[in-house]
């Protein structure tokens, strides 16, 4: 079976889909984290991508490129696929880079992270609905799907409004007042 395909029963896009989910619930935090440990307020955040697009480079490059090869693929990139392949690319690292932005702008990683997770499936269902409208109309879609899409965007609004409060940082140890310095004569 070639890497990549369902498995036999037909589930392994679940799989797939849950270690996805997985990592992409943790990008946030670790690029927060990455950002933050360049000890660079002015630059840490464009350090931390550097180091992402690196990560992108082996990952998204030369993992598929090996596979490519190992599998005896064809080198060709038609139009179409070499297009939209590209805007992809594009969408995913303007994204990632706009991640970057909103912790930039003083966005916390839980509330950021929070409104992309509950505002990316809108959007999909949105775009592919319009790009492949359904047989029979809007009309014939069950209106569970369009509880669906309400309830992620209530999520969204109610994560970002009640979150929780990080721990407070220890209150700084009060400095020793400074000595009298003697009065001129």
């Amino acid at each position: 079976m070639p890497a990549g395909s369902q498995s036999s029963d037909g589930m392994g896009w679940l799989a797939f889909s849950l270690m996805t989910v997985a990592c992409w619930g943790l990008y946030g935090a670790f690029l927060h984290g990455g950002a933050m440990g360049m000890k660079d307020p002015a630059n840490g955040r464009y350090k931390a991508f550097l180091l992402v697009g690196i990560a992108y480079f082996v990952t998204a490059v030369i993992a598929p490129a090996v596979m490519l090869k190992l599998g005896g693929a064809e080198w060709k990139f038609p139009g179409p696929g070499l297009k939209w392949s590209l805007l992809a690319g594009l969408v995913g690292a303007a994204g990632a880079f706009c991640v970057l932005l909103a912790f930039g702008a003083k966005g916390q990683p839980a509330v950021v992270m929070s409104i992309i997770f509950a505002g990316a499936p809108v959007v999909n269902a949105i775009y592919v609905m319009a790009l492949h409208p359904p047989e029979g109309g809007v009309g014939s879609v069950d209106k569970r799907f369009f509880l669906g899409i309400l309830l992620a965007a209530v999520g969204g609004c109610l994560v970002t409004l009640y979150k929780p409060d990080p721990p407070r940082a220890p209150a700084a140890v009060q400095a020793a007042p400074a000595e009298a310095k003697p009065a001129s004569p």
